[in-house]
């Protein structure tokens, strides 16, 4: 049987590594370099076009139990992260670019894969094959017209990314080493802002020249990467309590909260690169350039990168997939990654760690299975399958898809704790009657 995997992202690449472990052969399609999307950047694998934080990896929090399941059952994505981690407080933070290049490296040296750098226009079935659809929210135009005649119209939101700067142009005169509520080592660069500085940046926002949005866009921002000056617009006090808010950040300088905050975060090992937490937009370039410059210490500030939008692409799964993420019409075409509806790197990988367990039952003559609901894998994939609320939204890790404690728990961390010792113990029985979910 012959398995083609489309797109190297995330979801790509760890069901391309998985298979090839167990000894599938995999032909793993990918355009870039040849072809190239808006926000790509390079030829690598598994590329991360947007923050290079894969989140919390407290297990008390959605993405910490996501990241806990995967290294129980082996996760290619989470062990080169460990690999190329950078420090970020509580989360699993990575150098992007060694991240993504050892990525690539491991999978071109594995015997099982072959690899064809094209842009593939159609599904086209041939005899004994399976195809796993994995090009994410960047899919090429050409693919989604080809697959809108099995399964009908996509849905789409729009997205932003921060932009990322180059350190040695960061005044650090003017900024401080600090983590909120001190978790961590030090991990951040803080511009601090005091009240008129502030304003005159809330101003400089709401009056920046941005990418016109046509009408039947502007529903589709999505709210985990709202663009900051929609932030600002919202009110002149939103950015405070969002991605500027001080609280939990002492000035050393002074012992005391700023006003308001800044926040870099390191985008690489070498510490050369820093982005703009929270500074997602879709303003002009030469207004990045401008407002950027108003923040302190950021005053003669370089941009590496800038912030740029694009429109990410999903399907309605519930309507077109089965639980196991098979295209209802045909069950020899998959669909793995953010192109299903979940919404985050790890989420992403999490679906090809899901859709390679059934393809390897299946090849071995197996029927497919779901996974435990009360493990956060589980749920999520339930949820992206089998949403009732009409179209589906992407969806993150989040201890509201988990079902509650058989017994009521007041206290919430107390409450997430027991969930999450609950879905590992789980995963733990389901390992030993699933061994193809070992990696």
């Amino acid at each position: 049987m012959k398995v083609h995997v489309v797109g190297g992202g995330l979801a790509g690449s760890e069901i391309t590594y998985r298979l090839a472990k167990k000894g599938v052969h995999v032909i793993l399609h990918e355009m870039r370099p040849k072809i190239q999307t808006p926000v790509h950047k390079t030829g690598y694998f598994a590329e991360l076009v947007c923050s290079n934080s894969l989140k919390s990896e407290d297990i008390t929090n959605g993405a910490g139990l996501l990241k806990a399941e995967m290294r129980s059952v082996g996760s290619l994505i989470l062990e080169v992260a460990e690999e190329v981690r950078i420090p970020a407080g509580k989360a699993l933070a990575v150098d992007r670019n060694e991240f993504a290049r050892r990525i690539t490296d491991r999978i071109k040296s594995m015997e099982n894969v072959e690899i064809h750098v094209e842009e593939v226009k159609k599904i086209e079935l041939g005899e004994d094959e399976i195809w796993i659809v994995a090009t994410g929210p960047m899919t090429s135009q050409s693919l989604l017209n080809n697959l809108s005649k099995k399964i009908g119209r996509f849905l789409n939101f729009i997205d932003a990314v921060s932009p990322i700067l180059y350190s040695d142009s960061i005044d650090l005169s003017k900024v401080f080493i600090a983590d909120r509520y001190g978790v961590g080592k030090g991990d951040h660069l803080n511009c601090p802002l005091n009240e008129k500085e502030y304003d005159r940046l809330w101003k400089a926002l709401i009056e920046a020249e941005v990418v016109e949005l046509k009408e039947f866009e502007k529903h589709k921002l999505f709210e985990r990467c709202m663009p900051i000056e929609e932030i600002a617009r919202s009110g002149k006090d939103a950015m405070r309590y969002g991605p500027l808010r001080p609280v939990g950040i002492v000035d050393p300088r002074t012992g005391k909260e700023p006003y308001a905050v800044v926040q870099l975060r390191r985008d690489n090992l070498e510490g050369t690169l820093y982005n703009i937490v929270g500074f997602q937009t879709r303003m002009k370039w030469r207004e990045q350039k401008r407002i950027i410059r108003l923040i302190p210490g950021l005053e003669n500030a370089e941009i590496a990168r800038y912030g740029v939008m694009h429109v990410n692409v999903y399907l309605n799964s519930p309507k077109v997939l089965d639980r196991f993420l098979r295209l209802k019409k045909d069950d020899r075409i998959f669909f793995a990654g953010q192109i299903t509806g979940v919404e985050g790197y790890l989420e992403s990988a999490a679906s090809g760690i899901y859709v390679a367990t059934n393809i390897l039952r299946m090849m071995r003559g197996k029927e497919p299975v779901i996974f435990p609901e009360d493990t956060m894998i589980g749920a999520l994939m339930k949820y992206i399958t089998s949403s009732v609320m009409g179209e589906l939204k992407p969806m993150y890790a989040n201890f509201g898809l988990l079902p509650p404690p058989k017994r009521r728990i007041k206290n919430r961390m107390i409450k997430r704790k027991k969930q999450a010792e609950r879905a590992l113990k789980s995963l733990e029985i389901f390992k030993e009657k699933v061994p193809e979910v070992i990696l």
